[in-house]
């Protein structure tokens, strides 16, 4: 991968309408009881082939219960991990569907030289950026189960676990102190975040390719 112009293009982004309902199912279980087994059910299967990042689900939930927010965050983390052992687990022992899930179902197929490269050379710290930001986190789960013998099991939950607390807790904290005004500007301004967002995943590509 050698310019921004060859990053895969996530495949919600080519369809916004999908964006919308999907975001829309997301955040409609913040109003239900079953908000939160549906946060780390979203936050599991987000690591692996699920779109949406449970990010969407986790602020509503913070919002609607502030002085709970921290234990959401715990919640949404863990799955994420343990999300991220199912993707390790699909490349490993199912390496056929894993490359499936990234060429054929998401389109990050352009992505997976580039994460073969990074794990050659950093496999924690790869991971690790990439649990922390847009990059899709699911391309590098897989892929370390694909590549194994360069990428532990231990690295992968190590690296998870430190990147995704810190994404899910800092949006957890975030919402604490600063409440309703996030999901106000969400609501109005999401086709404008989902722009943020690309160009935000396509900076990480950029950064984590000369930063390692």
């Amino acid at each position: 991968m050698n310019s921004a112009a060859e990053l895969p293009t996530p495949v919600v982004a080519q369809k916004p309408n999908l964006l919308k309902r999907l975001y829309a199912w997301v955040l409609h279980w913040a109003d239900t009881r079953y908000g939160v087994p549906a946060l780390f059910v979203i936050a599991f299967l987000e690591s692996s082939i699920f779109p949406i990042p449970p990010d969407v689900l986790l602020i509503a939930l913070c919002m609607g219960a502030q002085k709970r927010s921290l234990t959401f965050a715990a919640w949404c983390s863990l799955a994420s991990v343990l999300g991220g052992v199912l993707g390790y687990g699909i490349g490993y022992l199912a390496e056929p569907v894993g490359r499936w899930i990234i060429f054929d179902l998401l389109h990050y197929g352009s992505a997976w030289d580039q994460v073969a490269r990074l794990y050659g050379e950093n496999a924690f710290l790869s991971i690790l950026t990439a649990a922390f930001t847009p990059i899709p986190y699911k391309v590098f789960t897989i892929a370390a189960g694909v590549f194994h013998e360069q990428v532990s099991l231990g690295t992968l939950v190590a690296a998870s676990a430190i990147g995704r607390s810190g994404r899910f807790f800092l949006v957890a904290i975030t919402i604490y102190f600063v409440g309703p005004p996030v999901k106000r500007l969400l609501d109005k301004y999401l086709e404008l975040f989902t722009v943020v967002f690309m160009v935000l995943l396509i900076g990480s590509f950029v950064l984590i390719k000369y930063a390692l």
